[in-house]
């Protein structure tokens, strides 16, 4: 129970009376007052309601029922002859019920006006009824109607309840029925609607029943064995869930439907009970002794002093408190309350805005350390969260000053959101504070409101406090919702040992490159890592192969070459990341994964070997390595088995075909391990002719330099030239292979007999001997050649002489054309026909059918132009030569002149230059036979 006296005291509402409007000479204003003897009233629908008792001949000019609105204009309406007992204005509809008297001795009547229609000028009654319980007359003591319209209850003296259920503003539509029957009083009725659910609070002067509504028969429960005067109950809004206010002496009573709620010690004689957004009004006596009238409760008729006192029962505070003469009844509207007093006058009650209250109330209750109290003070009247939070922060600062900690951190997680966080870190870093710290950080992120250092001190906090607990619990509480920096936790775990929460943090949030950077770096779980990049997307799971795989390599090589080699091939994640509807796997580029295998030449090995083996395109850069591995291993090899095997494995890939396109590489790579079938194959394949000769050259093998010559000789016939100039070079006796070039440079006809002469000049074992054969023959067939060119000439001669005279001939007689048959046709020649001067005769008709030319025979037509094409190139060979001589000498770059000829194909001279490289001859013969690998193309003769 609340001690009244307890409660503090504020002036939350300012009092003035109302006056009447300004006149048009701005005169000051007089009190409004209004007519004597209100007997009831109530507001509602912009207007203030009164009803009149007093109706006749001293007031004739009044009317029963009058409007009082904003602009204090009053208008009236004869409702009832003789009196107006109750009224109720509807709040929701434009409805007025009124209780009155027409005739003395006569039931009341119960007359129901919409105010929105008009009858001559009145509002218009749409329902008349007499208010009796069954057939006893009483007198009405209450009324109270339901918003809905459905429901309308009336109370009487003799503890009568009458109920109307339905539309109420029709007699047709609802029904009336006695509810509830006593021998008290009935002093007060409200409506409670929740929901679908309706109960009707009935209080007499004894006691209070609730009437459930919403059910068949309207079940009643008591809810308490006293009551209260007439207008001391009233129903509160939802922010005290409905509950039914009853006021008696001692105490306020707040019930529910079905049980009574809390009560308040207010005490003193209560006259009028109100609630006016969430406060309650309470009219009482000035003096605590009072004679009673007939229904507790009742004003004396003395005119003693009223206290409207305004309670916040929430915060439990007086809101305002003033002494009234004679109040009539207090009305809310126009968000104002209005006191009517029984002189006529209206004084209004106008709340003050929030902030003005809360300055208001703000220095004492500081001052008094009662921050409980203006915080709920704040949060009723719906202060902004900016000065809420200004609020919790003052009471933090004053429990942290008394050393309360534990409760100014509470204050201070309450200014989340809005004090900024470094203003409360700085007070508890101290480390016996650590705990409240934490609390703080903690909640700091559950309102995601953490920055990435809020994330760090939080994690130390922990680690600091050791408690692994409220560790776990911190990362792994949040399934959907992550409330910290995730990379910064990692960073923090990590660096505090705490590995496993670390890697926890990292897979769960898919933190890829912490979680292997934690496994393979600090927990040393190569195998574990592994594993996780093979549950990772192909790209993730590519570019950490890459980065981490020579680690791996290292320590797990089997599985990380296995991996690899999926990877490269045919990907598919073991946990299925890549999404549904991925049917193909992915495949990385296995060129680029060669350096993991760095230090492990036996995986590497391996790995290439499936490669070429699942995917016969792979790079370039695969079979090069390939190559040059095996050729290592064929090279360190020195069992001769195995190095055979070896052996038919490298060369066997390089005749894979490849190499075609990295031809240099892999003879490079051959040259370095001296691998003769590979170099030799590979100058085949390239068709380096001279440079095979060159490498049985340098070995010395002299039948390999000869079977090269007849191999490849008519490809590149200068390899006779070189072989000979070779073997001239040897001082030992190679009489048997000169021979043998001799004999085919004497059968192809490669090279002057002079060169040869002077290439064995330089051999010192060469005799005349050798040649001699040579020379015989050569000279034999220059011989018989200098025979047929003599008869060629005299044959040249005498048709020349032939030629000459059938020209004079031609010139000096005439020619006699006997001619028979045609020479196309070989017909018998007819007239018209033609004849040449060579003596072939046409006809006409196949002459023109043949003929290109009407000047020229078609029949010596292509001797004549073969002779005509040689003596035109000769023509254009003197002009080029002429050509060549003129720019030669006008030039004055000579070089450059002789260079575009050269580049023109004009000179047929090709000058191969072919080092010989140091052997195992002595220096004076490898010089000699270097010189002599200067050669000439073939000749004419």
């Amino acid at each position: 129970m609340a001690a009244y006296l307890q409660w503090r005291r504020f002036v939350f509402f300012d009092r003035e009376t109302v006056k009447e409007p300004s006149g048009p000479d701005g005169a000051s204003a007089k009190p409004f007052a209004l007519p004597p003897g209100i007997a009831v009233c109530d507001s509602g629908r912009g207007s203030l309601v009164f009803g009149d008792i007093l109706w006749g001949a001293e007031r004739s000019g009044l009317r029963g029922i009058w409007f009082l609105p904003r602009s204090l204009q009053l208008s009236s309406f004869q409702a009832y002859k003789l009196r107006v007992t109750h009224l109720y204005q509807l709040k929701q509809h434009s409805i007025l019920v009124s209780v009155g008297e027409d005739e003395e001795g006569i039931n009341p009547l119960v007359k129901v006006w919409n105010l929105e229609k008009r009858d001559g000028g009145n509002p218009l009654c749409t329902r008349i009824f007499p208010a009796i319980p069954g057939n006893k007359p009483t007198v009405v003591s209450c009324l109270t109607v339901h918003e809905n319209l459905n429901f309308m209850a009336i109370g009487f003296a003799d503890g009568s309840v009458v109920l109307t259920k339905g539309d109420i503003t029709r007699d047709r539509h609802s029904k009336t029925q006695i509810l509830h029957e006593g021998s008290y009083p009935v002093t007060g009725l409200a409506f409670r609607q929740s929901g679908k659910t309706t109960h009707l609070f009935v209080v007499t002067t004894e006691n209070i029943q609730s009437y459930m509504l919403s059910v068949k028969d309207y079940p009643h429960l008591e809810l308490d064995t006293h009551g209260c005067g007439l207008r001391c109950s009233s129903l509160s809004d939802p922010s005290q869930d409905l509950q039914f206010i009853v006021a008696g002496n001692e105490c306020v009573y707040l019930y529910q439907p079905d049980e009574r709620g809390p009560c308040f010690a207010f005490e003193g004689q209560k006259l009028i009970v109100h609630w006016y957004r969430g406060y309650l009004i309470i009219v009482s006596k000035d003096r605590k002794t009072s004679p009673k009238s007939e229904f507790a409760g009742n004003e004396a008729q003395n005119s003693d002093k009223q206290v409207l006192n305004i309670y916040d029962l929430c915060n439990k505070f007086i809101a305002y408190s003033s002494i009234f003469d004679d109040i009539v009844d207090v009305l809310a509207e126009w968000g104002s309350l209005y006191v009517l007093t029984r002189d006529g006058k209206i004084h209004v009650l106008q709340e003050k805005d929030t902030q003005t209250k809360l300055e208001a109330c703000k220095y004492m209750l500081f001052r008094k350390n009662l921050f409980e109290m203006a915080i709920n003070l704040a949060k009723s009247h719906h202060l902004d969260s900016d000065g809420l939070s200004e609020i919790f922060r003052q009471y933090g600062d004053h429990l942290y000053n008394k050393g309360n900690h534990d409760g100014a951190i509470q204050q201070y997680i309450r200014t989340i959101g809005k004090l900024e966080p470094s203003y409360v870190i700085r007070k508890f870093l101290d480390a016996q504070r650590i705990h409240n710290l934490t609390a703080y950080l903690q909640m700091l992120h559950l309102q995601s409101l953490a920055n990435a250092d809020h994330t760090t001190l939080l994690l130390n906090c922990y680690t600091k406090l050791k408690d692994s607990s409220k560790l776990e619990e911190f990362i792994k509480t949040s399934e959907s919702e992550v409330h910290f920096d995730v990379e910064t936790a990692i960073k923090v775990l990590r660096q505090a040992g705490y590995y496993s929460h670390a890697v926890y943090l990292a897979e769960k949030h898919e933190h890829h490159e912490w979680y292997l950077k934690i496994q393979l770096e600090d927990i040393k779980n190569y195998q574990e890592a592994l594993h996780y990049i093979g549950k990772l997307p192909f790209e993730q799971a590519e570019s950490n192969m890459k980065r981490y795989g020579k680690i791996l390599m290292h320590h797990v090589p089997n599985e990380t070459t296995e991996l690899l080699k999926i990877l490269c091939t045919d990907y598919r994640p073991l946990g299925g990341n890549e999404g549904p509807g991925m049917l193909e796997g992915k495949k990385a580029n296995s060129e680029e994964f060669i350096p993991v295998f760095a230090n492990n030449s036996r995986e590497l090995k391996a790995f290439l070997e499936h490669m070429t083996e699942v995917q016969a395109d792979s790079p370039q850069g695969v079979y090069d390595t390939l190559l040059e591995l095996r050729l290592q291993n064929w090279a360190h090899e020195q069992d001769e088995q195995i190095k055979e095997k070896l052996h038919n494995e490298a060369l066997t890939l390089l005749k894979s075909g490849r190499f075609k396109t990295v031809f240099d590489k892999a003879l490079v790579l051959c040259q370095m391990h001296s691998f003769k079938d590979g170099v030799l194959y590979l100058y085949e394949q390239g068709k380096l002719f001279q440079q095979i000769m060159h490498y049985h050259m340098q070995n010395e093998q002299y039948k390999k330099v000869i079977e090269v010559c007849e191999l490849y000789g008519d490809q590149e016939a200068c390899l006779w030239e070189q072989a000979l100039g070779y073997f001239a070079r040897k001082e030992e006796n190679c009489k048997e292979y000169i021979a043998a070039v001799l004999k085919h440079i004497e059968n192809k006809n490669l090279m002057p007999p002079l060169l040869v002469v002077q290439t064995l000049a330089h051999n010192s074992t060469a005799t005349l001997s050798v040649i001699k054969d040579y020379l015989v023959n050569k000279l034999q067939k220059q011989s018989h050649q200098i025979e047929q060119d003599e008869q060629r000439i005299q044959k040249y001669r005498e048709e020349t002489m032939r030629i000459r005279l059938e020209i004079e001939e031609l010139k000096a007689s005439p020619k006699i054309f006997q001619k028979t048959k045609c020479s196309i046709c070989t017909s018998a020649l007819e007239l018209p026909s033609v004849h040449f001067l060579c003596g072939h005769s046409f006809h006409q008709h196949c002459f023109e059918s043949y003929s290109e030319s009407d000047s020229e025979c078609p029949t010596c037509m292509p001797e004549n132009r073969k002779v005509m094409d040689m003596i035109r190139a000769q023509e254009q060979k003197r002009d080029l030569h002429d050509q060549f001589q003129h720019q030669l000498k006008c030039s004055n770059d000579g070089f450059s002149v002789v260079a575009d000829y050269f580049g023109r194909g004009v000179f047929n001279k090709l000058t191969l230059i072919t080092d010989f490289p140091s052997g195992k001859t002595a220096t004076t013969i490898e010089a000699g036979l270097q010189r002599e690998l200067l050669i000439h193309t073939k000749r004419s003769t």
